[in-house]
């Protein structure tokens, strides 16, 4: 049935799913000689150990190639005939072309493909799910490839010790398919607060937002506080909308997923929740903060580590620079792996 002719609805599952990170560390000891702190001041304060940082050559679009490699790899999936790709990150190669483009040609996908960026920060990813969910389950598309990626070491100010800390680069790559009737994507909540937009920023073609003078480093510049106070104010609140539209409860989640910012976050986050941290699932540890590629980099983990199985329902949810938040609730119905997957 060619996409110009679905009209009816159908169930829509994710069923495979890969993930990079470069090769390259960037421990605690590493920054230690680089700016003023130590591993035992950022353990405390953000949870992280190391981050990997991509190489000079090595871009967004290189991280996504990875990604999706692997997941053909393990899953036995030919990628060739995925009919949109869904790129969500804060650090194209380009202004333009788009990342999807360049993969859609160095994959060998076709060239009759729909191929956009999603710009979303570190709430990429999980919006780019939400449109995957909305274009399989229209019959519009049958076969959606969805990528979070994000290259930050290469926007981040290493003379700031309050963000190059945080920050590491990754990618994760998962297929949206159409399945049987019933849906794997259970309920969703969004919101967002422009108002909040000076917290978190780099510049572009403006300097100003509305009558705000922003540092114009061409950097990432983040007001780690105020950040802090929205997200643990905001994704309790948005959990518990999500669960209410979705008629279900907490107690019905087997695993969280909540965007790697900071461990910090994450517990007083949980804790308002009263969800018990020891199943919420995340990747600052290794990784650091990878914005879009952090939640799919956490679910990876959790399946890699046998935690995380099939008809277990994960909380996902992406919060960050807009100010932008999302959640989705899915049951997972992952093809079975072929392949083991490479040692992240």
């Amino acid at each position: 049935m060619l996409n110009n002719e679905v009209n009816e609805l159908t169930g829509a599952k994710i069923t495979a799913i890969g993930t990079y990170v470069p090769a390259q560390r960037l421990t605690n000891a590493d920054l230690e000689k680089m700016v003023d702190t130590n591993d035992e001041w950022i353990v405390q304060r953000t949870g992280i150990r190391e981050r990997r940082i991509s190489r000079k050559d090595e871009f967004t679009s290189d991280l996504c190639v990875a990604a999706a490699e692997d997941l053909a790899k393990r899953y036995g999936k030919n990628l060739q005939d995925v009919d949109m790709i869904i790129v969500a990150t804060s650090t194209p190669d380009f202004p333009f072309p788009s990342v999807a483009a360049l993969i859609q040609n160095r994959l060998g996908i076709s060239q009759t493909a729909g191929a956009i960026d999603l710009s979303a920060a570190c709430a990429g990813f999980v919006y780019g799910l939400h449109m995957a969910n909305g274009l399989v389950a229209s019959g519009l598309h049958r076969k959606v490839l969805v990528l979070g990626a994000d290259s930050l070491s290469k926007i981040t100010d290493y003379t700031d010790r309050s963000t190059c800390i945080l920050f590491g680069d990754g990618a994760g790559a998962v297929l949206v398919e159409s399945g049987a009737s019933s849906t794997g994507f259970l309920g969703f909540h969004m919101g967002s607060d422009g108002s909040g937009g000076h917290h978190v920023y780099r510049t572009g073609l403006s300097s100003k937002i509305e009558d705000i003078e922003l540092v114009d480093t061409k950097l990432l510049v983040q007001n780690g506080r105020e950040v802090f106070r929205w997200a643990v104010r905001t994704v309790p609140q948005g959990v518990e909308q999500l669960l209410a539209k979705a008629g279900t409860t907490l107690a019905n989640v087997d695993w969280f997923i909540p965007h790697s910012a900071n461990l910090r976050m994450i517990e007083p986050i949980c804790e308002r929740m009263n969800y018990p941290l020891e199943q919420a699932l995340y990747s600052l540890v290794h990784f650091g903060n990878t914005s879009a590629a952090s939640i799919p980099l956490a679910l990876d983990l959790g399946i890699r580590e046998g935690k995380v199985q099939n008809g277990q329902t994960v909380l996902m949810y992406g919060f960050g620079a807009g100010l932008t938040q999302v959640g989705q609730l899915v049951k997972l119905e992952l093809d079975e792996q072929v392949a083991e997957p490479t040692p992240l």
